[in-house]
């Protein structure tokens, strides 16, 4: 896709060629959405990440984490010492996603009691 292509579909998420689907698509898993929650406390190593979401396996997080760095919402930083000592925090970026995802968040706990009802309603 050309430049010019690319530039014009940009903000067109509802165009099958707008390259903001792929973006989408990469912070709207409820995996990134809980690593985004997390780091927006802060920095946190690894372990601290996984400890704290509950039932994600060590692959999911690492490709999570891989996808978000790439796209550039986190920084991985390395230290060199032994054993390995390896931090995550979020960008400018990073940011501004996270407060978007922890609005929802916080839409979601307080509307649950509905929609939990309205899901039991339409099951019976």
């Amino acid at each position: 896709m050309s430049n010019y292509a690319t530039s014009h579909l940009l903000g067109q998420v509802l165009s099958n060629e707008c390259p903001s689907r792929e973006i989408l698509e990469h912070l709207t898993t409820k995996w990134s959405v809980l690593v985004l929650r997390c780091l927006s406390d802060g920095v946190h190593r690894f372990s601290e990440l996984k400890q704290r979401i509950e039932g994600v396996s060590e692959k999911m997080l690492a490709q999570t984490l891989k996808v978000l760095e790439k796209d550039g919402f986190l920084i991985r930083t390395v230290y060199p010492v032994v054993p390995p000592k390896v931090e995550y925090q979020l960008t400018i970026l990073g940011a501004q996603a996270a407060e978007k995802m922890t609005m929802l968040i916080g839409w979601i706990e307080r509307n649950l009691p509905e929609i939990l009802e309205n899901k039991d309603r339409l099951m019976k």
